[in-house]
């Protein structure tokens, strides 16, 4: 039985001020909590028990997802204490895997065509491990993966001098192998148990280690600009306006307005309103997410806001 991991106890400290107050995986892209799109992976692969890896946001996360029974999943969750890298992370779930082959997925990316491909080709590969990847032009900002003969033979974690173009893409699946190579693990010099030192030890080891060569996009939604680059290729550069929200701005590029979103502002472009916002700007309002009440004199540009601008 393959089941689903989904890491999601990350502050969002790249989003503060806004994931202070609304947790990062429940940010809305498209009107939609970002972990939604996980879900969709998950049911897409088969998978319809899903362990959710929460930190201090646990209560919100429970308060807001439940038990995932409205969605056609079955969610659990687990704490991880204390942050210390993504390794140390998945330890947390291992009760929850209890032997069975699982999906890790990390809770902040959103992919446009189906994983379900990458779990069939771990099914039929015998692999203790599989890792998506995928070209990139600059792999020095990545976990980088070698291949030789359809096998991964080298991890490096944000090379200087890459050998190779495939960064990996943030969806791993793995059999129950990755439970006798965590606890070999020691920090790395940034002080965290990384992932890719747990599949560099399975490699070590003699294990299949294969790659899942991914082709679509993907999206990181960490930070602003790549919150809204997401949110802009979802809209297909367009406007997706609740028809609940009430807009008295010009619009232009993307923008997306959530759910009772009140806004009076000269023009709105390129920027997402968070559902329940009210937002009163005199002038313009360009390449911002905004949530909470914001009221300000000036034009905001390239702005995280959730509370009030005076």
């Amino acid at each position: 039985m393959m089941k689903g991991v989904i890491l999601a106890a990350g502050k969002g400290s790249r989003l503060y001020p806004v994931t202070k107050v609304i947790p990062k995986p429940l940010l809305p892209i498209l009107n939609r909590p970002t972990l939604d799109y996980a879900f969709d992976q998950m049911k897409a692969c088969g998978i319809t028990d899903v362990c959710i890896v929460v930190g201090e946001n646990e209560q919100l996360m429970r308060e807001e997802l439940g038990d995932g029974t409205e969605i056609g999943l079955y969610l659990s969750y687990v704490r991880q204490t204390d942050p210390q890298g993504l390794a140390h992370a998945v330890g947390f779930a291992e009760k929850f895997v209890d032997g069975d082959d699982f999906v890790l997925y990390l809770g902040d990316a959103i992919y446009d065509q189906s994983l379900a491909p990458f779990v069939e080709q771990f099914n039929a590969s015998g692999a203790a491990n599989l890792n998506l990847v995928k070209e990139v032009e600059d792999p020095r900002r990545f976990g980088v993966a070698n291949v030789e003969n359809g096998r991964i033979v080298k991890l490096v974690e944000k090379p200087a001098e890459p050998e190779s173009n495939l960064a990996m893409a943030g969806m791993y699946v793995f059999g129950p192998e990755i439970w006798w190579v965590l606890p070999q693990l020691k920090p790395s010099a940034r002080g965290e148990y990384e992932i890719t030192d747990a599949i560099q030890l399975l490699v070590d080891k003699g294990e299949v280690v294969v790659p899942g060569i991914y082709e679509g996009n993907w999206f990181d939604t960490g930070t602003l600009d790549s919150f809204l680059e997401t949110s802009s290729f979802l809209a297909k550069g367009g406007w997706v306006v609740d028809e609940s929200a009430s807009v008295n701005a010009e619009m232009s590029g993307m923008v997306v307005i959530g759910a009772k979103a009140e806004v009076n502002a000269k023009s709105i472009k390129n920027s997402v309103i968070l559902p329940g916002a009210k937002i009163n700007v005199l002038g313009d309002i360009d390449g911002c997410l905004l949530g909470g009440e914001v009221t300000s004199e000036q034009s905001l540009s390239a702005e995280i806001r959730h509370g009030r601008v005076q």
